[in-house]
């Protein structure tokens, strides 16, 4: 039914459906919902509710492709995909849910008609995205859907691009040949065989169907570069430069703009456009909802510490926050009243005297730590994030930890991808304080929505109580 070149030329199609289907799967999973709280019998809806289901068509049509959803579907994983439908979703749920009750108008809903909506909304939206992904996988399989490629640049950077697409087989690029100036021809590269140089390239690309040229070139070849397009001026076939950025060392890394000249972003914080709105919204939302219920403990706690021992129930401290700017963080306070010296700071340790009872108690269970969700609601902190260090610490430090600094790109946190991982409480050497760092980089790179709720949930289970924190 479908011939090669067909679906070759075509698969964009594919997105364009995409795009009609979500809002069609969303009404179908109203009705279907609707059918379960009231009656099958008669799917005639109020008009409030076709209202409703209307304006939830509209919150997908603008916001699932703030999410990336309809881009290349070439190269991704189904776990990706998954994961994205699933935030863009919970998204418009979160969204809905707050204008509802914003404009007092939630009981005019069934919740049990919105809960199964959000529920089988989420299940057609990923059933329709696993068939997509099957059918794709099984016309690849077929020899359909792939597209040719032609690699230039044997070095480490072409190895790199070899190794990641033999072992990415699902994406539909196929290698067909390898060339490079600096190699003799015939020699193997990964298993393939250099068959010319630079200059050979029109040649093999005109009596060959090839769709695209990847350049792996380094950066000190920018003539090569120049003569390479020069000579497939005549072709149509479809051009990648791959940046030769591998070297070094990379935090967030990601193609934008310059006053329309294209640009990569070799460090920048995640922290930009719909991601900053996501993760404020997320931050106060969680914060606030975490202080109602949290506050009877709170009056407990700060009963106990006064009549215990002298001084402010709260300890304060200046530490470094998003960019770099100092913020006061609040906690419990532990220790017994005393005094460092400016500009010295000295972590607590094991059987550490100025520690009170209650405050080993507190500091072993992470209770101490509560107070910080006062910071979240001012904005000064995420409930997720790296943890915010001692200024005297980032001083000593930030010159013996590569890209140490580079921790302050997002809103420190209350708890972090370092604390869930086991890397909590005193850094007294250089190994540990790189791991912990290494970890906050690690989250930095690959934030999203989704990994803060997993760092959340795994803080239930086993970012309270560790045999660090002390």
């Amino acid at each position: 039914m479908f011939g090669k070149s067909i679906f070759k030329n075509y698969s964009g199609v594919i997105t364009i459906f995409a795009r009609i289907a979500d809002p069609f799967v969303v009404v179908v999973a109203a009705i279907i919902a609707y059918g379960i709280r009231f009656s099958f019998d008669s799917l005639h809806l109020p008009l409030d509710y076709r209202f409703l289901i209307l304006f939830v068509v509209l919150c997908v049509v603008l916001v699932f492709p703030a999410f990336n959803l309809y881009g290349s579907w070439r190269g991704q994983s189904l776990t990706k995909q998954s994961r994205a439908i699933i935030l863009a979703w919970f998204s418009v749920a979160l969204l809905i849910i707050s204008i509802l009750f914003s404009l007092k108008v939630s009981s005019e809903y069934s919740r049990l008609w919105l809960g199964w909506w959000m529920v089988l909304g989420c299940v057609f939206l990923l059933a329709f995205r696993v068939s997509i992904y099957g059918f794709l996988q099984y016309q690849r399989k077929q020899g359909r859907n792939i597209r040719s490629v032609v690699i230039v640049g044997a070095g480490d950077l072409g190895k790199k691009l070899i190794s990641q697409t033999t072992n990415s087989a699902s994406s539909g690029f196929k290698i067909e040949a390898l060339f490079d100036d600096d190699k003799n021809i015939g020699s193997l590269v990964n298993d393939y065989p250099v068959i010319g140089g630079i200059g050979d390239i029109e040649l093999f690309v005109e009596k060959n169907e090839i769709d695209e040229v990847w350049i792996a070139l380094p950066l000190r070849a920018e003539q090569r570069v120049k003569d390479l397009l020069y000579n497939l001026r005549h072709q149509t076939v479809n051009i990648k430069l791959i940046p030769d950025i591998f070297g070094f060392q990379l935090l967030n890394h990601s193609m934008t703009e310059i006053v329309g000249l294209p640009a990569v972003n070799l460090s920048d914080t995640p922290m930009g456009g719909s991601n900053q709105l996501i993760k404020a919204f997320e931050d106060r939302l969680l914060a606030l909802l975490i202080l109602v219920l949290i506050s009877p403990l709170l009056l407990l706690i700060s009963i106990m510490i006064k009549s215990t021992s002298s001084g402010p129930v709260l300890f304060t401290q200046k530490r470094h926050g998003w960019d770099g700017k100092i913020i006061t963080v609040y906690k419990f306070r532990t220790m017994k009243a005393h005094k460092e010296f400016d500009g010295v700071i000295t972590q607590a340790g094991k059987g550490d005297s100025r520690i009170t009872k209650l405050g080993a108690f507190l500091r072993k269970t992470s209770l101490d730590e509560l107070p910080q969700f006062i910071n979240v609601l001012q904005g000064r902190m995420s409930i997720v994030g790296p943890r915010p260090h001692a200024i005297e610490h980032n001083e000593q430090y930030k010159d013996q930890v590569n890209q140490y600094m580079l921790r302050h790109m997002v809103k420190p946190g209350i708890t972090g991808w370092a604390q869930v991982n086991g890397l909590r409480g005193e850094t007294d050497t250089l190994d540990k304080m790189k791991n912990r760092v290494e970890y906050d980089l690690y989250y930095i790179e690959n934030w999203s929505l989704w990994f803060d709720l997993k760092i959340i949930f795994l803080t239930l289970f086993k970012g309270f109580i560790h045999k660090n924190a002390y």
